[in-house]
């Protein structure tokens, strides 16, 4: 049976860039797994806005589904970070603006999120600021950068760390901007043009980052409902903050220190959380068990205080539906783009794994492929 896969990006994300598939890896597992079940999975990736409003992202959302799934096939959504918000807006009663018009709805079977913001993240309130609305659009240009080239530029990462660090001065600021243009100026020319493309569109619009603030999401989980007969399924994971040993295994690998202090950064921003809007579930709140995902989640790591997160979401705000994978894992780890030490001449270019965000997660592809097993499961049953 042919069933329809879409693919949305979030936060720091974007679809294809040139030859390069943002969710390649997560698409290449899931059509594995349903071709192994006797299905084709057949995939299409939002090119999305890339912090637009949340209902922005949605209503493209909705359009591409309509303009492609001609069939009588099954739907599937998948979103990645903000992706997730798009994916529960396109199928929720409550959103007659969108839905109301969908002819394709009745067809929809299941939404995944992964490291879904649901209860927002502190990070956005972050990139609301001034300086955050500059470290964003250099973080997404460097996640292009280092995913499409392998390798993470060192003087783009300094600057971003210097900032993270709170020492955005004007100096920094000329050097923020010039490590961008060098960024862009290191992806080949077929890309370039796409690359400031999405650079602009960051820029032009943030409206999603408003709406991502813990406060401003308090209000949209009371606007949310989750569409009756469909399957609603979460990822969730978290980073463990960097330890000693870490620190000393990136001696000799100036990159690596850098990369994991950046993310240190991040996920201090993250951690800052308010008691009032804690990022989670209040108890009677959800639709689903809450109880039931807290024992998933104590099960699975063991620890998850309050401030727990994968650099970039809250843990507890990640969890929405049914938890089906929780684990070990930073905000990119989940996509496949984690450490992979095979050596690269003898791994093909597309199953190599890049890491630009090195976080200490120790996330490897035994874990995806177990993170993968319990998304197509859900998938398919449904």
């Amino acid at each position: 049976m042919r069933q329809h896969v879409y693919f949305s990006p979030g936060m720091f994300g974007f679809g294809r860039l040139g030859s390069y598939n943002y969710f390649a890896h997560v698409e290449r597992e899931l059509g594995a797994r349903f071709s192994a079940a006797g299905h084709e999975l057949v995939p299409h990736v939002i090119e999305d806005l890339p912090t637009a409003s949340v209902r922005r992202r949605a209503t493209r959302l909705a359009e591409l589904v309509g303009q492609t799934a001609t069939d009588d096939a099954p739907i599937h959504l998948l979103g990645h970070s903000t992706g997730g918000l798009d994916a529960r807006l396109v199928a929720s009663p409550a959103s007659t603006a969108i839905s109301a018009t969908i002819t394709w709805l009745p067809r929809l079977r299941t939404v995944t999120t992964m490291n879904t913001p649901h209860f927002g993240t502190p990070l956005a309130s972050f990139f609301t600021t001034s300086n955050g609305q500059r470290i964003l659009a250099a973080l997404s240009v460097l996640t292009v950068a280092g995913l499409s080239l392998g390798s993470t530029p060192l003087a783009a990462t300094s600057v971003i760390l210097g900032f993270l660090r709170g020492e955005g001065t004007i100096l920094p600021f000329k050097l923020l901007d010039r490590s961008v243009e060098s960024m862009v100026g290191m992806i080949d020319d077929a890309r370039s043009p796409e690359v400031r493309t999405f650079l602009t569109a960051i820029q032009d619009d943030q409206g999603s980052m408003l709406q991502l603030s813990p406060e401003a999401m308090d209000l949209v989980v009371a606007g949310f409902e989750d569409r009756p007969g469909v399957r609603y399924q979460s990822t969730v994971s978290m980073a463990p903050s960097p330890k000693p040993r870490r620190w000393l295994e990136t001696l000799g690998h100036p990159t690596r220190a850098v990369s994991l202090s950046m993310f240190f950064g991040l996920q201090r921003i993250t951690a800052d959380h308010d008691e009032r809007y804690p990022c989670a579930a209040m108890r009677g709140t959800a639709p689903w068990s809450t109880e039931a995902n807290e024992a998933r989640l104590a099960e699975a790591l063991t620890e998850t205080p309050l401030e727990a997160n994968d650099g970039v979401v809250p843990t507890r705000s990640q969890v929405w539906g049914s938890l089906v994978w929780a684990g070990l894992a930073d905000h990119l780890d989940v996509l496949g783009h984690f450490r992979d030490d095979r050596d690269p001449d003898t791994v093909a270019p597309e199953l190599r794994h890049c890491d630009w965000l090195t976080s200490g997660s120790e996330f490897d592809r035994s874990r995806f492929s177990g993170l993968m097993d319990a998304i197509a499961t859900g998938m398919i049953d449904a």
